[in-house]
């Protein structure tokens, strides 16, 4: 790791191997073990080895852990006024990452634990969500069809970001799994930052777009309390 953190240019696992006298088959243990762990990346598709900007690492999982935990009675409340499974999300790499979900319903089937899994951009409310205040170029998106409702065009995409942007809620119907529907509001800091969404999803059979709305509506209030980050 010393010689990664403070070579003056990209290192191989070859050149690694003959400075510290490592066998290859050591070394590529080594390497993936610290790639996983996000301390170092390749450069693009080489197999030249660098440090990842370990800071960042450490300040994004603290900021994700705060965000949580400030957010948790969120959840709650918002679980507690639609009675349907409520979720935190951030962006990571073009996709959507569940950090956190509430679902206190007695209901015989609930909805799956997605919490750590990722799911798209352009096809849930929460994504669509962080496209419309983020930061995403949405020309770069794969835009998938995984039903016959999910946006398949990024003009298409973009005129529905405009509505997020003005109405400040997304509603998704059945556009990422049939039977499935959602309904998010961004989540913001004090200075107007955006943290991430929050919203629920549900049966489609139980959430009709006015239902939907009215919950939006109502999470919006309930979002507006400070969240102090």
């Amino acid at each position: 790791m010393k010689e990664i953190l403070f070579s003056d240019k990209p290192l191989t696992a070859v050149t690694l191997c003959q400075k510290l006298d490592i066998d290859k088959s050591t070394m590529s243990r080594l390497l993936t073990a610290l790639l996983k762990e996000g301390f170092i990346k390749y450069l693009g598709n080489t197999k030249e080895i660098v440090k990842a900007d370990i800071m960042d690492i450490m300040t994004s999982k603290a900021t994700r852990e705060v965000l949580i935990e400030r957010t948790q009675n969120l959840l709650e409340e918002i679980f507690n006024f639609t009675g349907e499974s409520s979720y935190l999300a951030v962006e990571e790499n073009d996709a959507l990452l569940y950090l956190n979900q509430v679902d206190n319903s007695t209901r015989v089937i609930k909805m799956r634990n997605t919490i750590g899994a990722q799911a798209p951009l352009h096809c849930t409310a929460l994504g669509k969500v962080l496209l419309a205040f983020g930061n995403s170029d949405i020309k770069l998106l794969d835009l998938t069809e995984y039903t016959k409702n999910s946006v398949k065009k990024s003009r298409y995409l973009q005129k529905e970001l405009d509505s997020i942007q003005e109405n400040g809620y997304a509603i998704e119907n059945e556009e990422y799994e049939y039977g499935l529907s959602s309904v998010a509001v961004p989540i913001f800091n004090h200075d107007k930052e955006l943290l991430g969404a929050i919203g629920i999803a549900g049966l489609s059979a139980r959430l009709s777009t006015d239902t939907l709305q009215e919950f939006a509506h109502g999470i919006l209030k309930i979002n507006a309390k400070n969240i102090k980050i």
